[in-house]
């Protein structure tokens, strides 16, 4: 698909709201949104997972290989089970990664910064909370496997960063225990 088709056909999917199958160009499977706002670099989307909403994933658009509106039995579950009349959209300005950090330092919560690749030894991850935002990169604290807060801070640039995630099951159930 083109860049262009792509953004059409998410853009076309906020206001509706539609249900929406993306491939990444660094993951062999399809995740699934409801796109909520989008500017010409990123989309803002509610995680559709196995039926509920798991938090919110911001994402490029240059990383989508395919997308494609969602219809039939999966939407009539999702709509029978009433998911949809939780979303609501959080007020982040999506412009590029400097505007996202920017709001998101705004609120008190933990998010998911990643780096993703088909190859293994490339894919970064970080869990925790904003420091700094900077014109190029962000300041960030985060937390190990364990829990425990490090005592480095991860300098991120934004030229690497592939999605960022807040309000998902993960980063809230963990936050709660460290």
């Amino acid at each position: 698909m083109k860049k262009t088709e792509i953004i059409e056909l998410i853009k076309s999917a906020i206001n509706t709201p539609k249900l929406c199958s993306v491939l990444f160009k660094y993951d062999y499977n399809y995740e699934y949104f409801f796109p909520l706002i989008a500017s010409d670099k990123l989309f803002l989307g509610a995680v559709e997972d196995d039926f509920i909403l798991n938090g919110f994933s911001i994402r490029r658009f240059c990383d989508i290989k395919k997308a494609e509106i969602k219809d039939g039995k999966l939407l009539e579950i999702i709509n029978s089970e009433g998911i949809l009349k939780n979303i609501k959209t959080p007020d982040i300005n999506i412009t590029d990664w400097h505007s996202v950090f920017e709001s998101l330092s705004n609120f008190d919560f933990n998010i998911i910064i990643e780096k993703e690749s088909l190859v293994y030894d490339e894919c970064e991850f970080a869990i925790g909370k904003i420091e700094k935002v900077l014109k190029t990169k962000v300041i960030f604290k985060h937390f190990d496997a364990d829990g425990i807060w490090q005592d480095e801070y991860y300098e991120i640039p934004y030229s690497q960063i592939t999605s960022v995630t807040f309000g998902a099951r993960y980063v809230d159930v963990f936050s709660k225990y460290v």
